[in-house]
């Protein structure tokens, strides 16, 4: 038997144990650093990103491309959505209301950021992704490892404690 289009998503997702956790997509992962789903449309098929995906299937709306998701968790491969907009990590957004975001929360480089993901190069954002889903497929859900893994740190890496 033929698994279903939810059934076929939620193979590739892994759910952190608390309530808050990011949900993290383990299937595809374009150059961009987000995930990819391959879903019917007529007689093809076609891809979109799996947290529009998981959206769609949370509120049971498919939004048009004019609308974005923004990431309240700022982790590219999460798909936690759910209908109460204080658990979501995805909430419907512009472009404007992405880039106030992106400021507010210092994602943008400029030499007074901080944040840890300022100014990568979009090989490096997608290495992260990819290395995140690696450490999920590999040891499961570890924090330890995850962290490392968005920081850049290779596992190899020495630690101080």
């Amino acid at each position: 038997m033929k698994a279903t289009e939810p059934e076929r998503f939620w193979s590739h997702v892994v759910k952190g144990p608390a309530a808050d956790d990011c949900w993290i997509w383990t299937g595809a992962i374009a150059d961009d650093g987000y995930g990819r789903f391959w879903t019917k449309a007529g007689d093809g098929q076609k891809v979109m990103r799996p947290q529009r995906f998981a959206y769609q299937l949370a509120t049971g709306t498919a939004l048009p491309s004019s609308v974005l998701l923004l990431h309240s968790c700022d982790v590219p491969i999460c798909v936690h959505a759910v209908i109460d907009a204080a658990e979501s990590h995805l909430s419907e957004g512009t472009h404007k209301m992405n880039m106030l975001d992106r400021a507010q929360k210092n994602r943008h480089a400029n030499r007074w950021s901080a944040w840890r993901f300022n100014g990568l190069a979009r090989e490096e954002r997608t290495q992260r992704s990819r290395d995140l889903r690696d450490v999920i497929l590999t040891h499961g859900w570890d924090p330890e490892r995850m962290s490392a893994a968005l920081a850049g740190v290779e596992e190899t890496h020495p630690r101080l404690f």
